[in-house]
């Protein structure tokens, strides 16, 4: 594989980025007009009423983050004319049509006349999002900007980002393989993206039609979601609709450029913009502040499984450069997998370790002022174990409280009430998150391999655009870097 320089090729360039206030998006944006000032224009699509809110969002949610620090510094009393200059704002949403929603006719003209890139970083990442939400975003949306590529006369390539875990619960080495239209997980046929989208539809007619509340709609679209994600072998909403994503960008593409990019679980910067950058809340994360504040007591899952995390800034460095080395090769097969599980692996003893070492050394403060002290916690390693815990430090008293309600004529109503509510939302988030807590499956990155050798071989700006997972020392990334990022900006 051969290509040329990533910052050259960035240079004079036209890119669209859809999400544009998601995490990766940010990411994205700032490392180009960091690296390539010279860029020509970057449309950045997002959901906004109009132009005024559109800016609103851009000022409140992107580049007042603390994330543009180093390019606010760069360009100083520049900024505002250096960003008019590079960013044009589209409101817009991918779930509306093959047009994104874009309403402005001589706006998608000039997009259609201008756009070399295409990136798509738009999704909701929720695993029990309303079905009738997922589907419009993750699948129907990604049809959506894959149609509006195809329209762009002088669109180079197309990166759409996905997650590694479409493969479900698989274990053993995952290929950086793609799906055909219709393919499931557990060999069940009669996958049908588009008679998914009717039985949502007839789904939501039925409910209006009984005059059901939002919520009660709400909850609904939920549950089918998850139901029909189970029919076909995925664990949850979110991979089911990124997966049907990916079906339909594979079969549609015709003689267009298609990037896959499938990152696993996406943390905070290692090195750029700066170390630690985080936003959003991840599994691993609620983990290691609920720990830090002294309230997880115990742990659920293989204590020995591989947790498969890869910094962002080096999702997005891959992001850009297969962007370049696949610029005008519509015939590439290009999925790739972007992690550490095979080359660098961390495991769950690792990360509590890690934790241990963190919050020993620096303690949360609690509401009284007090440090937390931590300890190790209990480790249960199957759900048996997990359902024996619950019974005996929460059911029995669960009982308890219902005998005592009755006998004191629902005096314990309310308590009894709010442990129930507790313990079957803790059973759900439980069951929502098992599939990941066990996982056994390693993601294989040889197309990204083969993508930084070619990096290396070309003398591409290998220092610029890292994105090797060998090179982190887990210890030190989690200690000094990851954790310190949420403590700062999550839960500050």
């Amino acid at each position: 594989m051969e290509f040329g320089s990533v910052v050259q090729f960035l240079e004079d360039k036209t890119i669209l980025i859809t999400g544009a206030t998601g995490f990766l998006a940010k990411i994205l944006l700032e490392k180009i007009l960091r690296v390539q000032p010279n860029v020509k224009k970057i449309y950045l699509l997002l959901r906004a009423a109009d132009a005024k809110s559109a800016s609103q969002r851009l000022q409140n949610e992107i580049l007042g983050k603390d994330l543009f620090t180093i390019l606010k510094e760069k360009w100083g009393a520049d900024l505002n004319s250096f960003i008019s200059k590079k960013i044009v704002l589209v409101p817009g949403d991918i779930s509306y049509d093959d047009d994104l929603g874009v309403k402005d006719s001589n706006l998608r003209e000039e997009i259609w006349s201008q756009l070399d890139v295409v990136v798509n970083l738009a999704a909701t990442t929720n695993f029990d999002e309303r079905y009738d939400v997922a589907l419009g975003i993750n699948t129907m949306g990604a049809k959506h900007v894959l149609c509006f590529a195809k329209k762009c006369v002088k669109l180079k390539v197309l990166v759409h980002v996905s997650t590694a875990y479409v493969s479900g619960e698989r274990a053993g080495l995952i290929l950086e393989t793609s799906y055909g239209r219709g393919d499931t997980l557990n060999g069940v046929s009669g996958l049908d993206i588009d008679e998914e989208k009717k039985l949502v539809d007839q789904k939501l007619n039925e409910l209006q039609a009984e005059g059901a509340t939002t919520e009660a709609i709400k909850e609904a679209m939920k549950d089918m979601g998850i139901k029909r994600a189970m029919v076909y072998g995925w664990p949850n909403t979110y991979v089911f609709t990124k997966a049907m994503g990916e079906m339909l960008v594979g079969d549609l593409k015709e003689n267009l450029s298609v990037v896959i990019i499938r990152p696993t679980i996406v943390t905070s910067t290692l090195k750029e913009p700066f170390p630690g950058w985080v936003e959003g809340i991840r599994t691993i994360d609620s983990l290691a502040v609920g720990y830090g504040k002294g309230r997880l007591t115990c742990f659920l899952g293989d204590i020995t499984g591989i947790v498969d995390v890869i910094p962002a800034d080096m999702v997005v460095n891959a992001m850009i450069v297969a962007m370049a080395a696949h610029a005008n090769r519509p015939f590439d097969d290009a999925i790739y997998q972007v992690g550490s599980s095979v080359r660098n692996p961390v495991r769950y003893t690792n990360l509590q370790d890690f934790g241990f070492h963190y919050f020993t050394k620096k303690p949360w403060i609690g509401k009284d002022g007090k440090p937390v002290k931590v300890g190790r916690v209990k480790v249960l390693s199957s759900m048996a174990n997990f359902h024996g815990y619950m019974a005996i430090r929460y059911l029995l008293l669960l009982k308890g409280l219902e005998l005592a309600n009755i006998a004191f004529c629902r005096y314990f109503e309310r308590m009894y009430t709010d442990l129930n509510r507790k313990i079957k939302f803790v059973m759900k988030l439980v069951e929502l998150y098992r599939p990941y807590l066990f996982f056994r499956g390693v993601f294989d990155d040889m197309n990204t391999e083969k993508l930084r050798i070619a990096a290396g071989e070309n003398n591409i700006e290998t220092d610029m655009f890292y994105f090797d997972p060998k090179a982190i020392d887990w210890e030190d990334y989690f200690t000094n870097i990851h954790i310190p990022g949420v403590v700062k900006y999550v839960f500050r």
